[in-house]
């Protein structure tokens, strides 16, 4: 069994660079085209040179891939086309002997349709103890043939879908607030709290040291209320009361305090990050040094690039995260949304789902705009005190693949968002007359940031694999990839490894400073050892002040700071 690394500072999440790994997508090491747990581990040593404190998984247990693996059959393995426990094992142990801690996802709101819980369920009758672990509730209607509500789910129309008796005819319902192969746990059930506190026990006796929680804000939900209409789901808009149907109710931090008990039990104590899709001050509740302690805050992944928005919520963050006895966290890219690259490059207020649905066409992308501005809110992020999210692939520079096609896509974002539209011709079948129709997808989905990576700037699959890889790699991806950019000066990554690098060396408290600038456009902010961060969003030339300029995210000359560029400095004390 994997030990934890030890001797370490207990506050060394605070203030940690990590990176997010999409297992899937990072290294395939035996030529099927899907990446696993030994390409990850054949990976150490780059992981290494980019001064990380830990990596985060995401899901890599046995999952038949509905949702890119948040579909879980099985908490505590591997799955099987990506390794095995011991190969697990391994990838700890050469991440910890590189002093890179692991993260592991935990994924509570729901399991695998495929799970042997709901199998079991399905098998159970009506108000049976395998049937209560889940959300199963009677249709409406004369023969139960409606469902229950008007509930809607984020990957289908309803979030209920019908369930067959063991006799084959149709059966109750269960509630699914994602796809219908991703059926809710029913988290008033003593078993389900169990079973997780086994799975996280599980993982953090082999070594892991952290967990991200996938959708934590969703696992309490007020059942009494099932006659209640909820026909749109909410995001950052719901209620600060904390008696929503579906999300974000008080009770929900019931479980993470047990959570943290179970944490604390370890040394260091096991540390977690909720994501948490709710307004900022809820958001932090999550963060209590009694609960999770962390949560991500995605207010910069989906802001405008926008001096005055940056500075509001850097601000707005720090303060938040300091009443709660936490840090803030920085994130510009996930595996859900789309690469910042991308966004900074087209125009502001561009509709993304538009823009993905056209394949790129409808709305032109800027990429050098889009590259120097990604670059310098980067460094931005990487100069404030808290945790910095950096999402695989990020530290290339790539952009999102906009122009999948259409037989390549799986996510059930695509799959499942459609419309049915009539069409105006009509079409003669067997001597009827049928009105014709189009299936019209609504999103595109998450595919275009999850290809996997170019680790060469040539091969079949750029170094990714032997084989060709799951989703289909561009051709631009040569000049992105690692080996192309390793050793070159100005490179994105040779940035990364700056930045990251001058990061570790002079974090220090969790404090900051704004310096005023006299133009809206340019935002200063220096930490306690005089490390200054000085970015120019869209403003005239700005002079830096005094002291050595450490490193910057563009060229400049002199002392000249141009727009879309930020520099750090470190002034004379």
């Amino acid at each position: 069994m994997v030990l934890s690394l030890n001797k370490l500072d207990t506050d060394w999440w605070r203030q940690a660079a990590i990176y997010q790994i999409y297992p899937r997508s990072f290294k395939d090491s035996n030529g099927d085209g899907l990446g696993d747990i030994n390409g990850i581990t054949s990976k150490v040593a780059y992981l290494k040179s980019l001064s990380l404190d830990a990596v985060w998984l995401s899901p890599f247990y046995p999952s038949a891939l509905a949702d890119g693996g948040y579909d879980v059959s099985d908490y505590r393995n591997v799955d099987p086309r990506l390794g095995t426990l011991e190969d697990f094992d391994q990838m700890v142990t050469a991440l910890h002997n590189n002093n890179i801690r692991v993260f592991v996802d935990i994924v509570p709101n729901h399991s695998s349709d495929q799970h042997a819980w709901f199998q079991e369920a399905l098998a159970s009758k009506p108000g049976s103890r395998a049937r209560d672990r889940y959300i199963f509730r009677d249709g409406k209607g004369k023969n139960g043939e409606l469902p229950p509500n008007d509930w809607v789910s984020h990957f289908a129309p309803s979030a209920w879908t019908r369930s067959k008796n063991s006799d084959g005819t149709p059966g109750q319902w269960y509630l699914h607030l994602f796809a219908p192969e991703q059926p809710d746990f029913n988290w008033d059930n003593r078993e389900v709290q169990l079973d997780f506190l086994k799975t996280l026990k599980f993982w953090a006796d082999r070594g892991v040291d952290g967990f991200r929680i996938d959708v934590a804000h969703a696992l309490k939900k007020d059942m009494s209320k099932i006659n209640k209409s909820y026909p749109k789901l909410k995001g950052f808009d719901i209620t600060d009361k904390g008696n929503d149907i579906l999300f974000d109710r008080n009770e929900v931090h019931e479980i993470y305090r047990e959570w943290r008990k179970l944490f604390n039990e370890y040394n260091p104590p096991r540390v977690a990050v909720a994501e948490a899709y709710v307004m900022a001050k809820r958001r932090m509740l999550y963060a209590r040094p009694d609960e999770l302690g962390q949560a991500f805050n995605f207010d910069l992944l989906v802001a405008p690039y926008d001096a005055k928005t940056f500075k509001r919520i850097i601000k707005d963050n720090i303060k938040l995260a300091k009443t709660e006895g936490s840090s803030s966290t920085w994130v510009l890219n996930n595996h859900d949304k789309v690469r910042h690259a991308t966004k900074y490059g087209l125009p502001k207020n561009a509709d993304l789902n538009q823009w993905l649905l056209s394949d790129g066409k409808d709305i032109p992308l800027n990429r050098a705009q889009g590259s120097k501005r990604a670059r310098a809110a980067s460094m931005l992020t990487m100069a404030l005190p808290g945790c910095v999210y950096i999402y695989q692939g990020e530290e290339l520079g790539l952009f999102e693949v906009e122009d999948l096609q259409h037989q390549d896509l799986q996510d059930p974002n695509w799959i499942r968002n459609v419309e049915i539209k009539s069409q105006r011709t009509f079409f003669k079948k067997e001597g009827k007359t049928i009105k014709g129709v189009a299936v019209v997808h609504t999103e595109k989905g998450r595919d275009g940031c999850r290809v996997p990576l170019p680790w060469t700037s040539s091969g079949r699959s750029f170094g990714f694999g032997s084989a060709d890889a799951h989703l289909p790699q561009p051709s631009w991806f040569a000049e992105h990839s690692v080996q192309s950019q390793t050793g070159v000066n100005e490179s994105t990554l040779e940035l990364y490894r700056m930045a990251l690098a001058l990061r570790a060396k002079y974090q220090s408290t969790e404090e900051i400073e704004w310096i005023k600038t006299g133009d809206p456009e340019v935002l200063h902010f220096k930490r306690e050892n005089s490390w200054h961060c000085v970015m120019n969003f869209g403003g005239a030339t700005y002079t830096l002040p005094a002291g050595e300029i450490l490193v910057t995210s563009a060229p400049i000359k002199g002392r000249s700071l141009p727009k879309d560029t930020c520099a750090w400095i470190m002034a004379p004390q």
